[in-house]
């Protein structure tokens, strides 16, 4: 376990720092539609192996699940409305100069950069999965977030947004603050994050060794 500062934070993008699920049920009509949508979503992420291209993905489960076929293209024109949960610049800002900073999202890489930038932050590293090859959370993208930063997984962490990561970081030796904004379950089988908090607001105190 690291034991100073880390070297390097990397994040997942899409839930840990910006509110994507406001977004996908509003383009869905409702909630529940969206959280089925993204939920088909996640099952083709999770059983493609090799990587499929992410728009690709959101359109075959907008369809799966019975949304308008517009569903995907609607999504993607609305791409840059992507919000930051509230926390996110003032956690990053704080961090800024003290450590690298470095995003692993499943995503195209044209999203995932155009996603990136909705916070106003210099990243040293971004990761797709159309990068890396594969969806998280098979352990390479964040091995290639890590190799691109010249990081040992024990000089690093890892800000969650989803709990499904917490199999790829576990794989790594990554340890992990799960920012669980909405409240999900911990996935079966996943090992506890060193950290689990509804908000931001203790990354930094975790980051500095005041919590455990």
């Amino acid at each position: 376990m690291t034991t100073t500062f880390p070297k390097a934070v990397l994040f997942d993008l899409l839930t840990a720092l910006l509110d994507s699920w406001t977004l996908w049920n509003d383009v869905a009509g409702s909630a529940e539609r969206g959280r089925a949508w993204r939920a088909e979503y996640l099952r083709l992420t999770y059983g493609c192996g090799s990587y499929v291209p992410y728009e690709q993905l959101v359109r075959e489960a907008a369809v799966a699940t019975g949304l308008a076929e517009g569903a995907a293209d609607a999504l993607e024109a609305r791409w840059l409305e992507l919000p930051p949960w509230s926390g996110s610049q003032a956690a990053l800002d704080a961090l800024a100069g003290r450590t690298k900073l470095g995003v692993v999202t499943n995503c195209s890489i044209r999203l995932g950069r155009q996603a990136a930038g909705r916070l106003s932050t210099r990243w040293d590293c971004i990761v797709t999965a159309e990068e890396a090859g594969c969806y998280k959370p098979d352990p390479r993208p964040y091995r290639q977030a890590l190799e691109a930063l010249g990081v040992a997984p024990g000089e690093a962490a890892f800000v969650a947004g989803s709990g499904y990561d917490l199999f790829g970081t576990s794989a790594v030796g990554l340890r992990t603050y799960w920012h669980n904004r909405v409240g999900l379950a911990r996935p079966d089988g996943a090992p506890p994050a060193a950290l689990e908090r509804p908000t931001l607001d203790d990354l930094l105190p975790w980051l500095e060794g005041r919590l455990s």
